[in-house]
């Protein structure tokens, strides 16, 4: 029973969840310059937009997987017309691709990047923890990353590129996955009754005694 009153719960949040997601996403572009003050995990997949020119000796390629196979997430710091500078996903790269080559590729004149607020991602993974000194990343650690390179940046967040003008073919942005499955009412209704089941078992159990 408690299980299920459990599942009940998680239910109700992943409602809000995705309904929450649901509206940052169809929300009107704003400019990081712009974001509140504070904790961002509110306004997480908030469309962005910034105008400025990237930082190319500051790029850091990031271990990780997406829908391409394994490989690196290209971030780079942008520094921002209207002030401040903010970290940019520039999308995937394959396993294999040198920091040197991403950085030579870097656009180096003004760019227009609209993508996806995302929150930082401190430490590293649950199996595997960042190493900044030997230049090793293995989560998005904002704060981290910025202090290895020396830069200053916004440390709460980095975006997540679906476009850039001029575009680019590599690396490969756009590819942010927004889909949270949301079984939690199934969960609840099997563990509601298992336990049904539970007590008709010890009903009969007791009556047999």
């Amino acid at each position: 029973m408690a299980l299920g009153a459990w599942q009940v719960q998680r239910l109700a949040w992943k409602t809000r969840l995705i309904a929450q997601t649901d509206r940052a996403v169809h929300a009107a572009l704003i400019d990081p310059a712009a974001l509140p003050a504070g904790d961002l995990a509110p306004m997480t997949y908030h469309r962005l937009a910034v105008t400025g020119h990237f930082l190319p000796g500051a790029t850091t390629l990031v271990t990780g997987t997406s829908v391409l196979g394994t490989g690196y997430w290209e971030l780079v710091p942008l520094v921002s017309d209207r002030g401040g500078t903010v970290m940019i996903n520039r999308g995937f790269l394959p396993e294999g691709s040198r920091i040197d080559a991403a950085r030579n590729a870097v656009p180096t004149g003004r760019v227009h990047i609209e993508g996806l607020l995302r929150p930082t991602e401190p430490n590293g993974t649950f199996l595997r923890a960042n190493r900044p000194a030997q230049d090793r990343w293995y989560s998005r650690d904002i704060a981290a990353i910025a202090a290895r390179r020396g830069v200053m940046v916004d440390p709460r967040l980095f975006i997540d590129a679906w476009a850039q003008t001029p575009a680019t073919d590599s690396p490969v942005s756009g590819l942010t996955i927004i889909a949270f499955p949301n079984n939690h009412l199934g969960y609840a209704l099997t563990w509601f009754v298992l336990c049904l089941m539970a007590l008709g078992g010890a009903v009969v159990v007791l009556r047999r005694a």
